[in-house]
């Protein structure tokens, strides 16, 4: 299956951000613990050239514990600030704070020596669709500040959150890439609900997640839904489709229903905490 989406909002979303990077201290990066290299997106790396940086790790209650603490020790290793986050029931947001004071202490102290006292930080919020960015900003704000929603691409325009007097936040849109180079970035994004559904094949998607779990997590298929796992997809596949009864007219195997449980429960955390990828091995990579 091919992945890409990339709808004009996404050009002047970027555009946005471009114009508006000069204004900012700090740029905040939520990604999705679950994948924590395929949720962001490499434009920002160019955008944020020179400016301090904090990554989130959201939906951490969703992902791999020891796959966590991985990610975040290969994120400070390479400069950031990191922090790890549920915005959702709002865990660990009480501690960004003075995370974010940490990363911009040089400019607090820049300003100081110029007399310039109880300038706020400006943050920009950035992060691609759906990985929980404004849920993240409504618990940072303690006010629904910004509108939420599961589908991608809720937020639209441009905005400023002043937190308290020494925090001010601009969200942005989520924005995804022009082309994703590598197909297995598109395929991540759209197990975990980055990419809207209405535009994929689930049955094909189903089944390459099915392989990632087989691959990392042995085991955690058949505990969850009493199948045997193998090399063969599609049998765990027809497996699943049994085991919850998923049939059409004549009682033939309802694939289409099993993608979408398969998908829905692993999205809710309900297979396991589940990190699709391994933080080994990375940093001969990048």
């Amino acid at each position: 299956m091919n992945y890409q989406w990339y709808p004009g909002h996404m050009t002047k979303a970027k555009r946005m951000m471009q114009e508006n990077i000069k204004l900012i201290d700090l740029i905040i990066e939520v990604v999705d613990a679950r994948i924590p290299l395929s949720s962001r997106n490499p434009d920002i790396d160019e955008l944020g050239r020179n400016k301090a940086r904090l990554i989130l790790l959201n939906k951490s209650d969703l992902a791999d514990e020891r796959q966590n603490e991985k990610w975040a020790r290969y994120f400070a290793e390479k400069g950031f600030h990191v922090a790890k986050i549920n915005a959702r029931t709002g865990a660990g947001v009480k501690g960004i704070l003075p995370v974010i004071m940490e990363a911009c202490k040089e400019k607090i102290e820049r300003d100081r020596r110029r007399g310039i006292k109880n300038r706020p930080v400006r943050a920009m919020v950035v992060g691609i669709p759906n990985v929980g960015k404004s849920t993240f900003i409504n618990a940072f704000a303690g006010k629904a500040c910004t509108k939420t929603g599961n589908k991608p691409g809720v937020t639209k325009g441009k905005q400023w959150i002043r937190i308290n007097k020494n925090v001010e936040l601009l969200d942005t849109p989520g924005i995804l890439w022009p082309k994703f180079e590598d197909q297995s970035v598109g395929a991540k994004l759209a197990m975990v609900g980055s990419i809207k559904d209405e535009i994929l094949n689930l049955e094909e998607l189903a089944l390459e997640l099915l392989g990632c779990l087989h691959t990392h997590y042995e085991g955690i298929l058949a505990a969850r839904y009493e199948i045997e796992e193998s090399e063969d997809r599609l049998a765990m596949l027809e497996g699943i489709a049994r085991n919850r009864n998923c049939l059409q007219k004549g009682r033939e195997l309802d694939y289409g229903k099993a993608a979408n449980i398969l998908l829905e429960e692993f999205r809710n955390g309900k297979i396991g905490r589940i990190t699709l990828e391994q933080a080994e091995g990375q940093e001969a990579d990048s």
